[in-house]
């Protein structure tokens, strides 16, 4: 009788647990990205026309170009950030197959590497380098509230970081799609030392992205932020730290050939500019860039002294390519 009883138990037991597995398993499929950036897209634009922005202009001070975000109310005059030519841009990004239109406002230290100055663009970040940064992270979204015995829909925003006295470098490769596109389209300011520990930055470059979900988290959670957020991220940028993806001896944003601000890994048969032997393999994760078999960090080593040439005196071969650029020289 006991055995039976136990038997009887164990049965139960194993029923509820494949019951709960099929419970837990219950997951929502993941969203088409075309159908949710056409969700995205709207909602970005929606409050880019129903919002207007307060920003403080106080250089040297904590809260130099901290932002709000204002909904403009019925019947106010108050210009929306969309009819702010001056402030507000985008840009193309392609990926998942659909082009991504990745809003951003310009406050300060904005680069166009056509026009701005060689200093400035010396200051900017490339995609893969690595930026100290303070920034307010908020997420958007809709809720529906009753006003005046009506429901109605509206935007709201709900922040879930703040990071405003930045202590460590973030690698953009690592972090969203986002960041990556928008923050070599700025540039980094000066900072000095105070006698009490405190760091004054000055002239920094400081903008504002609203990251559709698919160059965000998408259908991953992170924190308190929903699957399919659309991000917005008001940052100041500090400084930068240049990184060597490949170890190659040459900076990751001197493999940028075309000095766009930008290296990438292409689909195959694609065209990469910043691929010198067409391997398929971008120059910032090739260690022989030219393919001659010689690797690059040996090639622009000045032979006398076994020591890398700084990046500008490295060798021109006869086709007046750098020599770890040429497959014609060693």
């Amino acid at each position: 009788m006991n055995n039976f009883f136990k038997t009887i138990v164990g049965i139960t037991l194993a029923l509820l647990v494949v019951s709960c597995s099929k419970d837990d398993d219950k997951v929502e499929p993941l969203r088409d990205y075309a159908e949710q950036y056409a969700k995205d897209i709207v909602m970005i634009e929606e409050f880019l026309q129903t919002h207007y922005i307060e920003v403080i202009n106080n250089p040297g001070a904590a809260n130099d170009q901290e932002v709000t975000f204002i909904k403009i109310p019925d019947g106010g005059t108050q210009t929306p950030i969309w009819d702010s030519p001056d402030l507000v841009t985008n840009y193309t990004v392609s990926l998942h197959d659909i082009t991504y239109k990745l809003y951003y406002l310009k406050l300060r230290g904005h680069v166009d590497r056509s026009v701005s100055s060689p200093e400035d663009i010396a200051k900017a970040p490339c995609n893969v380098d690595r930026v100290l940064s303070a920034y307010v992270g908020q997420y958007l979204y809709k809720a529906t509230e009753t006003i005046d015995g009506e429901t109605v829909e509206s935007l709201k925003l709900n922040e879930f970081e703040e990071n405003l006295n930045p202590q460590s470098f973030l690698t953009l490769s690592s972090t969203i799609r986002g960041w990556g596109e928008i923050f070599p389209r700025f540039r980094s300011g000066t900072y000095v030392g105070n006698p009490d520990g405190t760091i004054t930055y000055s002239d920094f470059g400081a903008g504002i992205m609203f990251i559709p979900s698919g160059l965000g988290y998408y259908a991953n959670s992170a924190g308190s932020i929903p699957r399919y957020s659309n991000l917005i991220f008001a940052f100041k940028l500090y400084e930068i730290e240049r990184v060597d993806n490949d170890g190659d001896g040459v900076f990751s944003y001197q493999e940028d050939l075309n000095n766009d601000g930008y290296v990438r890994v292409l689909s195959e048969g694609v065209t990469n500019i910043d691929d010198t032997d067409g391997d398929g393999v971008p120059d910032f994760l090739d260690v022989d860039d030219d393919g001659d078999l010689f690797m690059t960090k040996v090639e622009i080593k000045n032979p006398l002294t076994g020591i890398a040439y700084p990046y500008n005196e490295i060798p021109l071969c006869s086709d007046g390519k750098k020599k770890h650029l040429s497959a014609n020289c060693h």
